[in-house]
């Protein structure tokens, strides 16, 4: 027991800090998504793909909030799965991460996949996002991050997300 407490002490000094607000809006199958979303595991999984301290914000909405924000902020009318606002990256990062529930469990039963390893996905993208990373910049660039989620979603546990 006490190697245990001094193996998850020395982890806690090597991981960054994390200010997290997990935010839930209201839509149908909201329980589910609230199971799928345990307050620790988005941490970790947050947290393992951070280089820096953040405070961050995660809120899990419907169709119609996701499709507003991607139409005002984008000019995409339409819901889509993942929205990152970053706004500082140092000496913290400061981002929102907004994940729509509806459209990431469509994915995830058309991709096969549970809904707990499709969020995981999203979460580790979407702060890679915040990061500075970006796979619309050119074919290098989404080459390197979806290799970055690939390690970083194998140490998790989760197999490979492409």
């Amino acid at each position: 027991m006490a190697r245990d407490a001094a193996s998850n002490a020395a982890l806690s000094a090597v991981l960054n800090t994390l200010d997290l607000s997990l935010q839930f809006g209201t839509f149908p199958d909201l329980a589910r998504h609230r199971a799928a979303l345990p307050r620790r595991d988005v941490l970790q999984w947050i947290c393992h793909a951070l280089a820096s301290d953040a405070e961050l914000t995660v809120r899990i909405v419907g169709e119609a909030e996701a499709q507003a924000l991607n139409r005002d902020y984008r000019g995409k009318d339409y819901a889509t799965n993942v929205l990152t606002f970053d706004y500082t990256r140092e000496p913290v990062v400061t981002a929102d991460l907004v994940l729509c529930g509806p459209v990431v469990a469509r994915e995830a039963a058309e991709q096969g996949k549970t809904l707990e390893a499709h969020y995981a996905h999203l979460l580790v993208h979407a702060t890679l996002h915040a990061q500075g990373y970006d796979h619309e910049t050119s074919e290098r660039d989404a080459l390197e991050m979806e290799a970055l989620e690939i390690l970083l979603l194998a140490s998790l546990g989760f197999g490979n997300p492409y």
